[in-house]
């Protein structure tokens, strides 16, 4: 093996300025993933009121979001060909653009269009960031190094948290600003440097088909149990995340700045879960933790809707809580599953599989709601992601194991 790739898996326990810088810049574009994405949950309802938009349109708006992350799979296998560098400060500039876009919305359909575009180029962000700093550092820190550039992710969603309350209803300012992420592609653009090891494995060979090297073995059976556990667990938390503020407002009667109390109280205390999620990941393994996790997290969403204000309340504190933690397990355990040369697209299509499977969760919720209201509707599918989770024990354990090329 080559010996730069060596020095990315190598055991030591500090980071070199090379992965801090890495680290750094990945976060940097993980903080504008997420303060883009937080957006269009937290300003939902006062978008459905400019619009005025109906529940059912509210749900096909969220269904059709998952045409974007179908869109990025084939821009995110370009990162397994051409390297992290460009895919990333690529996709961190697109989404920025088509926040612009979104802010000059004359029309739902037209916010829905330039919402397909960001969550495209959201998709490739995320999943290249991952896999850059994965790829960066030792085996001991990954699950650490994936909670690192979670906790900027984390700031992201909490900016656009305390920001949206002193906008209400104006929705459009946050997109706005979410446009200064070109500013970010910029200082990309100037400081990453490519992957080690992605450059390692690319000269052991001519670069072969991502998705053809995903189809054989063992990759291809970790891929569908991988994109199986994405799918069912979407069908909750996908509807659950957008409709979260929505449900919050019209069947709570909470205001935006109590519906952002609520988000900002869960973020507080997620900082901790990221980092004891990494943590305890890097000590104990992902297998066990990271299924324990999913199911713990799918009881304390199905809780949040299923009450009054108070399980509201503390169900979306506990869910946060619980997601938080397994971000870091996940994120680490799933790039270490796959081979460098396709890791970003099995990335790729977890998102895809997720996107499915978020778009039937949304349709079912549509269909059950007029049965049993929005909250009920959107409880009902923690059965789907309990199967998901158990699911996870179907993967082998991977914590401190060199990088496949």
């Amino acid at each position: 093996m080559h010996g730069r790739q060596r020095s990315a898996d190598s055991g030591t326990t500090h980071l070199s300025s090379l992965a801090v810088r890495a680290l750094a810049l990945a976060g940097l574009a993980a903080f504008f993933v997420s303060f883009d994405s937080a957006v269009l949950v937290l300003a939902l309802p006062a978008i459905a009121a400019d619009f005025h938009t109906a529940v059912p349109d509210i749900d096909r708006l969220g269904s059709a979001l998952a045409l974007g992350t179908l869109a990025g799979l084939p821009i995110a296998m370009q990162a397994d060909r051409v390297g992290r560098r460009r895919l990333l400060i690529l996709s961190v500039a697109g989404f920025s653009l088509a926040n612009l876009a979104s802010a000059w919305s004359p029309s739902l359909g037209w916010l829905a269009a330039s919402r397909v575009v960001a969550v495209c180029f959201e998709t490739v962000a995320a999943g290249t960031a991952t896999a850059l700093v994965i790829e960066e550092v030792a085996p001991g820190q990954r699950g650490m190094a994936v909670a690192a550039i979670t906790v900027a992710a984390g700031a992201g969603t909490g900016l656009t948290t305390l920001l949206y309350p002193l906008l209400a209803p104006n929705w459009r300012a946050l997109y706005l600003i979410g446009g200064t992420g070109l500013a970010g592609a910029v200082v990309l653009a100037a400081l990453l440097r490519e992957s080690r090891a992605w450059t390692a494995s690319v000269a052991e060979g001519p670069p072969r088909l991502p998705l053809r090297v995903l189809l054989e073995p063992p990759w291809g059976r970790r891929l569908a149990v991988v994109a199986a556990s994405a799918a069912l667990g979407a069908l909750l938390y996908q509807p659950a995340g957008l409709l979260s503020a929505l449900f919050g407002s019209r069947q709570l009667g909470l205001s935006p700045a109590l519906i952002s109390a609520v988000m900002v109280v869960s973020g507080l205390a997620s900082v901790p879960a990221f980092l004891a999620g990494g943590r305890l990941s890097d000590r104990l393994g992902r297998r066990r933790l990271g299924a324990a996790l999913g199911v713990l997290t799918a009881l304390a969403t199905a809780a949040a809707f299923a009450g009054g204000r108070p399980a509201y309340w503390a169900g979306n504190v506990v869910w946060s809580v619980l997601a938080s933690a397994s971000v870091p397990v996940l994120g680490a355990w799933y790039g270490e599953l796959f081979p460098t040369r396709a890791r970003a697209t099995s990335e790729a299509v977890a998102s895809v599989a997720g996107a499915l499977g978020g778009a039937a969760g949304f349709q079912l919720v549509a269909a059950l709601q007029p049965w049993l209201g929005l909250g009920h509707s959107l409880a009902v599918p923690a059965a789907a992601a309990l199967v998901a989770s158990g699911l996870l024990l179907l993967l082998p354990e991977t914590r401190g194991q060199a990088l496949s090329p």
